[in-house]
């Protein structure tokens, strides 16, 4: 897992609005926050290129209509400065270098027993993930499915 002063060394250090580092990029398909349609999401600049081509190798396996039924395209937040949930230091999202997807099929503290994202028809798609250089809390620690995050 990247470490709060790999991150700074990496991505430098965060702020509130995201300035100097937060881009907006253009999503092969749309998701959707809260019902909501959402078509750009706002990430860490150095990352922008590795998750459009997350979603462009999604998209390609799975297709809109299995994304869809696989709730896959359930938005859950990119660019968030905030602290870690009931913890002390920033988030990963305060840099734009991780994002949620299907959070209320995977919710924070959910094992591999229940969490959506456990399950084999989804494998693909965190592998998927892992080649572009992100890593998933949920294979990682057996916790917060919904999350991915850069490697380094």
């Amino acid at each position: 897992m990247i470490t709060q002063t790999q991150l700074i060394n990496k991505y430098g250090t965060p702020n509130e609005e995201g300035r100097g580092y937060i881009i907006q990029i253009v999503l092969p398909y749309p998701m959707y926050y809260d019902n909501k349609k959402v078509t750009k999401i706002r990430c860490h600049k150095l990352v922008a290129d590795k998750l459009l081509a997350i979603f462009n190798d999604i998209l390609e396996f799975y297709g809109p209509d299995e994304i869809s039924r696989l709730k896959i395209d359930d938005y859950g937040g990119c660019f968030n400065y905030r602290l870690m949930r009931g913890g002390t230091k920033l988030s990963v999202h305060s840099w734009g270098c991780a994002i949620d997807l299907n959070p209320s099929r995977n919710l924070l503290r959910e094992t591999s027993k229940t969490a959506r994202f456990a399950r084999p028809e989804y494998k693909p798609m965190i592998d998927i993930f892992y080649k572009h250089g992100f890593e998933s809390l949920g294979r990682e620690k057996n916790y917060d499915w919904m999350h991915f995050q850069v490697k380094e």
